[in-house]
């Protein structure tokens, strides 16, 4: 469920006050409605391009999508909102090529970064962007999505994670016992591997996923 201070939760109450649906939505500032959905759900933020659309189409301000803040001088067909929401910061997270969704292998080094993304809700100054390569995460997590990894978040059993493993990469759900790492994927086609935990170089949590379109 869409976390209530996010942009997605705001769209989302913003569509239902002025009775419109996501696919008329869709329709009228010209994105898919799958694009749409995505954004209410909170797995991407609207560039602010398609914000400007939105605040027009909704009777909002640019503002107050962003930060849950009413603005001083809103337009004449502003719907006033409550101001019960906190102020959402977005953050432009470094895309470091990529991470393998199948089959461990050296996937990307951390020092270049090919372009950035902007996403809202992280605050580890670490965190950054990858790419996922190959589909045994799939359906949930598939080719060509992008992840946000923190190395700052603290991993459990279940977590997903970008996993390490004799300086190779891959991308999983993990489970930890007293020796072994168990790497688990979604996609029932690929295998479960267990390495030992003295073989792991790191465990970097996926804190959220953005669909590729």
């Amino acid at each position: 469920m869409t976390a209530k201070n996010s942009i997605g939760a705001r769209l989302r109450d913003a569509r239902i006050a002025v009775g419109m649906d996501q696919s008329k939505l869709s329709a009228k500032i010209d994105v898919a409605s799958r694009t749409l959905q995505r954004w209410e759900k909170g797995e991407q933020v609207p560039d602010s391009l398609y914000l400007m659309r939105l605040a027009k189409a909704l009777g909002v301000t640019n503002h107050w999508l962003l930060t849950g803040e009413t603005a001083r001088q809103a337009p004449p067909n502003v719907v006033p909102f409550p101001n019960r929401m906190k102020k959402v910061n977005l953050v432009s997270l470094p895309l470091l090529s990529s991470v393998p969704g199948g089959l461990p292998r050296l996937a990307f080094a951390s020092e270049y970064a090919e372009k950035y993304v902007t996403v809202d809700d992280v605050k580890d100054p670490n965190a950054f962007a990858l790419e996922v390569k190959g589909n045994s995460m799939s359906p949930r997590i598939e080719n060509g999505d992008i992840v946000i990894v923190t190395p700052k978040a603290e991993v459990h059993n279940g977590d997903i994670c970008v996993v390490r493993v004799q300086d190779e990469d891959t991308l999983k759900k993990i489970k930890i016992d007293d020796q072994f790492v168990h790497l688990i994927p979604f996609n029932t086609e690929f295998e479960p591997m267990v390495v030992r935990k003295r073989d792991v170089t790191f465990m970097w949590r996926v804190v959220k996923v953005i669909k590729n379109l």
